[in-house]
């Protein structure tokens, strides 16, 4: 997979920017005083909800990055369904002003990609992480281990975008998918590895390191 050439607008974001920007300068241009006020609010929600920056990668081999900005809701030992496994699961909720772009949060290759169909719960809810639409990546890291990273749609997210496959290669912080106007994005590790975030914790994608895994 290319690497994303865009650090600063994510591409998602283009059609939207597009629309609102447009609408915003013609009720500007011809005197629609009110709409015209929308219409930029509306183009600078959209501006900043697609944003997009580069972000700095933090050394050392067994640490797991954040794969979102956000808030962490849960911390806990957890059945993975998608590997059959008791494991660390650590969850972190987007909001509508967080950046939504999701990175890897290891170095490894995806094993698998699995898709699946739900509804749309509020993403904070613990039974959105079965119920809710959700795309999951099975990526086995160069150590062997294996860690489940799953995309969930939200009360307002009606689009999961990922762009790999089985057999491509990631790397830490590496731009692998998005998600539309909020949503919750997964984490399930060997029940070796050590949490080093709390619930209630924000956090930044990449930047942050939200656990470490076993040697």
């Amino acid at each position: 997979m290319n690497d994303y050439p865009h650090p600063l607008i994510a591409r998602e974001g283009w059609p939207f920017l597009a629309v609102t920007g447009a609408a915003a300068l013609v009720a500007t241009l011809l005197g629609f005083a009110v709409a015209a006020v929308v219409a930029w609010l509306a183009f600078a929600f959209v501006l900043q909800f697609f944003r997009d920056p580069a972000r700095t990668i933090p050394r050392g081999e067994r640490a797991v990055l954040a794969p979102a900005d956000g808030r962490v809701v849960k911390v806990e030992k957890a059945h993975d369904p998608y590997l059959g496994r008791e494991a660390l699961k650590i969850s972190v909720f987007m909001n509508v002003f967080n950046v939504h772009s999701n990175r890897s949060p290891v170095d490894g290759v995806v094993m698998s990609v699995q898709y699946n169909a739900g509804s749309f719960l509020n993403a904070a809810l613990d039974k959105a992480s079965l119920e809710n639409e959700r795309n999951a990546l099975h990526i086995a890291t160069v150590r062997g281990q294996d860690v489940t990273c799953v995309q969930i749609a939200g009360l307002v997210a009606r689009r999961i975008l990922c762009y790999v496959k089985a057999g491509d290669a990631l790397s830490r912080g590496q731009r692998y998918g998005f998600i539309r106007f909020g949503s919750r994005v997964d984490v399930y590790l060997t029940p070796g590895a050590v949490a080093r975030v709390a619930i209630g914790d924000r956090v930044r994608a990449t930047e942050t390191v939200i656990a470490e895994l076993p040697a």
